[in-house]
C-alpha cells in the first residue's frame, strides 16, 4: 500500500511538474507577444503623430489664406465707407454755414429794432417824468396846506386838554374825600359783618343740631312705619290665607252637595224618566279657592314693590311665604325689572329738577330710588301698571332687535307697538282658577342695554306713547284690596245649580212617588196578612193532617177520608 501511494505520489509530483513547465512556456510566449504588441503601439503611434503635424500644418496654411481675403475685404470696406462719410461731411458743413450766414442777418435786423424801440421809451419815459414830477409838485403844496391845519388844530386841543387836566384834578380831590368815607363805611359794613357771620354760626349750629334731631327722628318713625307694614303684611297674609280656607271649606261643601244633587238627577232621568242625562259644564264648578281679580296698580305702587322686594328682611319674609305682593308679567322677572329701572335712574337725572335732588341727599338709598324714578315717570308720562310693563318690555325688545348703537325710528316704533300687543295679550288672559305664579327670566336682560342708549329708548317711546296725562293715584305701601263684586254671584251660581225646570220635574216625580210609595205600603201590609194567613192555613193542615192519619180512623165505619179531600198548597194558589 505504501509503495503504492509513493507511486501514486510520484506520478502526481511529475504532472504537476509538466504542468509548470507548460505554463512557464505558455508565460514566455505571452510576454513576447506583448513586447511585440508594445512595439507595434508605438510604431502606430509615431505615425499618427506625423501625420497629425501634416494636418495642422495644411490647417494653418489655409486660416492664412482666409485671414489675407478678410483683411483685403476690410480694407475694401474701409474705404468706401470714408468716401462716404466725406462726402456727407461736406453737405453738413455747407447747410451748416449757410445757416450761420442766415441766424447772422437775423440778429442785425433784430438789433436795429431794439434802437428803435429804445428811443421811443426814452422819449416816452422823458414826459410822464415831466408828468408826475408836476403832479409831486402839487401833492407837496396840499401836504403843507394840511401841515399847517393839523398844528392848528393840535394848538386846540392842547388848550383842551390843559382845561380837562384842572377838572379832573378838581375831581380827583372830591373822590379822595368820597374815598375816605367809603372807607369808614366800609369799616363799619365789616364790623356788621362780623357780627352777623357770629350769629350764621351760631344758627347754623342749632340747625344742624335740630337737623340731626329730626334726622333720628325720621329714622325712628321710617323703622316703626316699616316694622308695621311688615306686622299688616304678616297679619293680611294671615288673614287671605284664612280667608281662603274658609273658602275652599265651603266650597268643598257647596260642590260636595252640588255632586251628589247631580247624581240625584242622573238616577231620576236614568232610571225613573229613561232619558239621557249629561252632566252640566259650569264655569263657577271649575273655580278653586277666591276669585282673585285686583284692579290695576299703579307705576309708583309697582315701583315700589321692586324696590321694597330687593331687601333682606323682605327676600326673607318672601322666602317663608307662599304668595307674594309683587304682580309681575311671567316673561319678565323682579330682578330683570329692577336692573332696567336703576340703570334708567342713573341716567335719566336731567329730568329732576335740581331742588329735588337736593333734597334727596340725607334719605336713605331705596327712597332715594324710589323718588327719583317718581320724579322720572311724572317727566315722562308713565302713570299705570300697563305703562310701566310697557316700558320694560320696551327696554327687551330694543335690546333684541337692535344689538348696535345705531338704530332707526321707525323700527323703535314699531318695536314699541310690539310691546303693547304682548301687554294686551297679558290683559286679555285672564282665568278665574288661581295659579301660583311662574317668574321666567329674560336671558338677554338689562345688563346687556348700554347705557348711551337709554336716552334713545327713552326718546323713542316718549315718541311712541302718545297719551294724556291724568291725576296719579296715591301712593299705597299696602296691598289691594280683592275685588269682592263677583263673590255673591259665584255663590248664587253654585246654590241655583239645579235649574228652576228640574225642581219642578223633582217636586212632580216627589208628589208620584208619594203616591207609589202609599201603594207599595199598602201593598206590603196585605202581604203580610196574606202571609199570615198562609201560616195558619198551613197550621189548620197539619192538625188536620194529624187527626186523619190517626189510627182510631180505622176503626169507623166511614172514614173521614172518604168524605173529603185534602186541599193542598199548590191548590190553593
Amino acid at each position: 500500500m505504501l509503495n503504492n501511494q509513493q507511486v501514486h505520489c510520484a506520478g502526481l509530483i511529475e504532472d504537476k511538474n509538466k504542468l509548470i513547465n507548460e505554463l512557464q512556456q505558455e508565460l514566455k510566449t505571452k510576454d513576447d507577444q506583448y513586447v511585440k504588441d508594445l512595439k507595434k503601439q508605438s510604431d502606430d503611434i509615431c505615425l499618427l503623430l506625423e501625420r497629425m503635424e501634416e494636418q495642422v500644418k495644411n490647417v494653418m496654411k489655409n486660416f492664412r489664406q482666409e485671414l489675407q481675403h478678410i483683411e483685403k475685404a476690410f480694407e475694401l470696406e474701409r474705404q468706401e465707407l470714408l468716401t462716404s462719410n466725406k462726402k456727407k461731411w461736406e453737405r453738413a458743413l455747407q447747410a451748416h454755414n449757410a445757416k450761420e450766414l442766415e441766424y447772422l442777418m437775423n440778429r442785425i435786423k433784430k438789433v436795429e429794432d431794439y434802437e428803435k424801440q429804445l428811443n421811443k421809451q426814452r422819449v416816452w419815459d422823458f414826459e410822464e417824468y415831466n408828468l408826475i414830477k408836476i403832479k409831486l409838485e402839487q401833492d407837496v403844496q396840499i401836504l403843507e396846506q394840511q401841515l399847517q391845519q393839523m398844528k392848528a388844530t393840535y394848538q386846540l386841543n392842547q388848550e383842551k386838554l390843559e382845561y380837562n387836566f384842572q377838572v379832573l384834578k378838581k375831581r380827583d380831590e372830591e373822590s379822595t374825600v368820597i374815598k375816605s368815607q367809603q372807607k369808614r363805611k366800609i369799616n363799619r359794613l365789616h364790623d356788621i359783618l362780623n357780627n352777623l357771620r357770629l350769629k350764621y354760626a351760631k344758627q347754623i349750629k342749632q340747625f344742624q343740631e335740630d337737623n340731626q334731631s329730626l334726622t333720628l327722628d325720621y329714622k325712628r318713625l321710617v323703622m316703626q312705619f316699616k316694622e308695621l307694614q311688615k306686622a299688616m303684611r304678616h297679619f293680611a297674609l294671615i288673614d287671605d290665607e284664612k280667608f281662603r280656607e274658609i273658602w275652599l271649606m265651603n266650597e268643598e261643601e257647596a260642590k260636595d252637595l252640588i255632586k251628589r244633587a247631580f247624581d240625584v238627577d242622573r238616577i231620576i232621568h236614568t232610571h225613573h224618566l229613561g232619558l239621557p242625562w249629561t252632566a252640566p259644564d259650569f264655569w263657577f264648578l271649575k273655580n278653586v279657592g277666591p276669585i282673585s281679580q285686583q284692579p290695576q296698580k299703579s307705576a309708583t305702587q309697582i315701583l315700589e314693590e321692586v324696590l321694597m322686594q330687593t331687601e333682606e328682611e323682605w327676600a326673607e319674609e318672601t322666602a317663608s311665604e307662599p304668595e307674594s305682593y309683587l304682580d309681575l308679567p311671567k316673561q319678565i322677572s323682579a330682578k330683570t325689572t329692577r336692573r332696567i329701572l336703576m340703570l334708567l335712574c342713573d341716567e335719566s337725572g336731567f329730568l329732576i329738577e335740581n331742588k329735588l335732588l337736593s333734597l334727596l341727599l340725607p334719605l336713605e338709598k331705596s327712597e332715594c330710588y324710589l323718588l327719583r324714578l317718581d320724579a322720572i315717570f311724572s317727566a315722562l308720562g308713565i302713570e299705570s301698571e300697563d305703562d310701566l310693563y310697557k316700558l320694560v318690555n320696551f327696554f327687551l325688545k330694543y335690546q333684541a332687535h337692535h344689538p348696535s348703537f345705531s338704530q332707526d325710528r321707525t323700527s323703535l316704533v314699531s318695536a314699541l307697538e310690539s310691546a303693547e300687543q304682548l301687554d294686551l295679550k297679558r290683559g286679555r288672559e285672564e282665568s278665574l282658577v288661581e295659579k301660583e305664579p311662574e317668574e321666567k327670566e329674560v336671558p338677554h336682560s338689562a345688563r346687556l342695554i348700554h347705557s348711551n342708549d337709554v336716552l334713545k329708548i327713552l326718546k323713542a317711546f316718549v315718541m311712541g306713547l302718545k297719551k294724556p296725562r291724568d291725576s296719579r293715584p296715591p301712593v299705597k305701601l299696602l296691598k289691594d284690596m280683592r275685588d269682592t263684586s263677583k263673590d255673591s254671584e259665584y255663590w248664587k251660581a253654585l246654590a241655583t245649580v239645579i235649574s228652576p225646570t228640574t225642581q219642578n220635574l223633582w217636586d212632580g216625580l216627589y208628589t208620584a212617588l208619594e203616591k207609589y210609595h202609599l201603594i207599595l205600603t199598602q201593598r206590603a201590609k196585605l202581604l203580610i196578612e196574606n202571609s199570615s194567613l198562609e201560616q195558619q192555613n198551613t197550621e189548620l193542615q197539619m192538625l188536620l193532617q194529624q187527626y186523619l192519619d190517626s189510627k182510631i180512623n180505622s176503626e169507623l165505619q166511614v172514614p173521614p177520608t172518604q168524605v173529603f179531600r185534602i186541599p193542598t198548597k199548590s191548590n190553593q194558589t
